[in-house]
């Protein structure tokens, strides 16, 4: 007989830590290799997490709606042979007392830190007096949060050590939301400066506290599930990180139209999958970014970071109306098969809630069809770190001018609006619109006569 840990698995770069959502089996259970044995949300994706052993669940460290690290000890299976997973005989970073697992290491060297201009200090460096530790994590809530260092220090950490985690931060902003008297009874502090002469004036900074209204007559108050609180901070972050700029292009698309329905019966018998229009776009998009590197780039403070990896993000809506972006890598290097399959393969997994976390990692360009819904166009926010991303709307019969060897003509075309929102800093207007109108040539030149 032995015993694997089950340990909180690597949930893609940047994450540090998951929250348990539900166990599928409980102490007792037996679990074959690879079952589920319990769900886990983090702050990109919800995931299930397989077992690593086949054998006998007989220990559950953590409850539902736990936050947990990653590397973490949160169950143990007994298994009747050699385990194949880690035994918690072995020597770990971890200690279990009194039912309670304690990370030794965190992993800080993962977190992302905000670049910080020269000359600059971010508002929640605790300061040299300051002997609590604080993570880039729970100082980057604090800061964005605008909870102060002083408040910060009287926050009582559940971590290891009294340590302030991700979750005590949330909670202490919730509850400072809701009662905003209790910690500031005023919402103007008064900021001194050192007096020299002349005397330097005391400067007032009124602090914008959240204020929930009282709403009358017949409605209806909705508490935003998790998932939408997430899309919601992730928006606002972006119009404040990026000055977007949005701009707009007409292509007829009357070939591809045509070569699908064409196509579209045959390719589905052979191929064993559906081909829509959104493969063909992102077939025609990687293209052209080949052309325009400046389009698949991330910003580090002063820095442009080309990535050579073209990993295209594709808006997916989900049956409760949220939305998510699972994340086609190298799309340039698949043919439109391929690219076919994965479009499916991530639609489904999307909807069924079946997407691993490093599905929505590593987007380099996002790429949205508004047009599903009917839409003709819209201006789509960046899917931050991107620079761009790019909306197709819905593809309308129209009269239009064609120009002949023999002279104009008007004839009936399958026409599309398409818009590209991108990060000013770093796409000027010259790139931006020369992009989309390279691309709006590549869908008005596609091949009727191609094989897929």
């Amino acid at each position: 007989m032995s015993v694997v840990d089950l340990i909180m698995p690597k949930l893609g770069e940047s994450i540090m830590e998951a929250t348990v959502l539900k166990w599928s089996k409980k102490v007792g259970d037996k679990v074959s290799r690879d079952e589920t044995v319990l769900e886990i949300a983090t702050d990109k994706v919800d995931s299930e997490v397989p077992s690593t052993a086949e054998g006998i669940l007989t220990e559950i460290l953590f409850k539902e709606n736990d936050v947990v690290p990653i590397g973490t000890v949160i169950a143990r299976i007994e298994t009747n042979g050699n385990a194949t997973g880690q035994s918690h005989t072995s020597p770990t970073v971890y200690d279990t007392q009194s039912d309670e697992v304690v990370l030794q290491k965190t992993a800080v060297d993962e977190v992302p830190i905000p670049y910080v201009p020269t000359g600059s200090q971010p508002a929640n460096v605790p300061s040299s007096g300051s002997n609590k530790f604080y993570s880039p994590l729970v100082l980057n809530i604090a800061n964005s949060e605008g909870v102060s260092m002083t408040e910060l220090d009287r926050i009582q950490g559940t971590g290891n050590e009294g340590r302030v985690t991700k979750k005590d931060i949330l909670q202490y902003v919730t509850n400072k939301k809701l009662s905003p008297s209790t910690e500031h009874s005023s919402q103007v502090t008064q900021v001194s400066f050192n007096q020299v002469a002349p005397p330097v004036p005391i400067i007032e900074v009124i602090s914008e506290q959240p204020s929930y209204s009282n709403p009358t007559g017949n409605v209806e108050i909705i508490e935003m599930d998790r998932m939408r609180k997430m899309i919601a901070k992730h928006m606002v972050m972006s119009k404040q990180t990026s000055p977007h700029v949005t701009s707009f292009a007409e292509a007829d698309v009357t070939n591809m139209v045509m070569w699908r329905e064409k196509v579209k019966k045959h390719f589905e018998k052979t191929e064993g999958t559906k081909i829509t229009f959104t493969p063909m776009f992102i077939a025609c998009i990687t293209k052209v970014i080949k052309r325009y590197p400046y389009i698949n780039c991330s910003i580090d403070g002063d820095r442009i970071i080309l990535k050579k990896d073209i990993n295209i993000g594709m808006a997916t809506a989900l049956p409760s109306g949220n939305l998510i972006v699972p994340v086609i890598r190298n799309a340039d290097h698949l043919n439109l098969v391929g690219l076919s399959k994965a479009v499916s393969n991530m639609a489904e997994n999307a909807r069924s809630n079946k997407l691993k976390p490093d599905d929505t990692n590593g987007g380099t360009f996002t790429l949205t069809n508004v047009g599903t819904f009917g839409s003709l166009m819209g201006t789509p926010i960046i899917n931050q770190p991107q620079v761009a991303i790019m909306a197709v709307g819905a593809i309308k019969k129209r009269p239009v001018v064609i120009e002949t060897a023999e002279g104009d003509a008007i004839g009936i075309r399958h026409m599309m609006y398409l818009s590209l929102s991108y990060d000013h800093r770093v796409v000027d207007g010259s790139i931006g619109a020369s992009f989309l109108t390279d691309v709006a040539r590549e869908f008005e030149n596609w091949d009727i006569n191609r094989e897929w």
